[in-house]
């Protein structure tokens, strides 16, 4: 299982990452990568920082842990937790990938706090705020099901501290800043993480009407 769950976690980085990149650049001539590799000490290279060291402690350390000899937590050392993890696991790449097509051309890696993107609420948009994070969580679940020790569960708490910080920190104050009450207005009708039936988790109060006038972006 653990080699099943190492090539999973490959097949996942080609699949959002680099085949990603490359419809993007192929449709619109830019792959949409503006993340910063050199640490710069910004919010936004933490938060990704701190997301990388948990994809690659579920996707690589815990398999390789295991592989070493690393027992997996007894609860759930089950046939049928591992089966589930792969049905979940490739479930989560599907979804993912086709969250990140359903933004488009609005398809980005990172902030850049200079450029106006779309702000995109219909398709799986329309039920939850951050789908290609939902469903990337839901892929790293799968994977540490698949091999559930002690290194996969500290990678899956890790990698949802450092999207919580990616999303909450960088990237809503960003589309807040550049949307203004439209974006507000949306993140009052539909969840950060979980879909829209369930209600008020996830969502913020709408602004009233004379509020959402002042707040509108102006141009120039």
């Amino acid at each position: 299982m653990a080699y099943a769950a190492l090539g999973l976690f490959g097949v996942l980085m080609l699949v959002i990452g680099a085949w990603r990149r490359r419809i993007q650049l192929a449709r619109t001539g830019d792959s949409g990568n503006r993340r910063r590799w050199r640490p710069d000490g910004s919010l936004e290279w933490w938060a990704l920082a701190i997301a990388d060291v948990g994809y690659l402690l579920v996707g690589v350390g815990a398999p390789i842990a295991a592989l070493a000899g690393l027992p997996a937590l007894g609860v759930l050392d089950r046939v049928w937790v591992h089966g589930l993890g792969i049905v979940v696991a490739v479930a989560g790449i599907t979804l993912t990938l086709l969250a990140q097509l359903g933004l488009g051309a609005s398809w980005r890696i990172g902030v850049d706090e200079t450029e106006r993107t779309e702000l995109v609420t219909t398709g799986p948009f329309a039920l939850v705020r951050n789908p290609i994070f939902t469903a990337l969580l839901g892929t790293l679940t799968g994977l540490a099901l698949m091999v559930p020790n002690p290194a996969a569960i500290a990678g899956l708490v890790i990698a949802a501290a450092g999207i919580e910080l990616q999303v909450r920190k960088v990237e809503e104050p960003y589309l807040r800043r550049v949307h203004g009450a439209a974006y507000t207005n949306y993140t009052a009708a539909v969840g950060r993480f979980l879909p829209r039936f369930l209600p008020r988790i996830g969502r913020t109060r709408p602004i009233p009407a004379r509020e959402a006038n002042d707040a509108a972006p102006q141009g120039n």
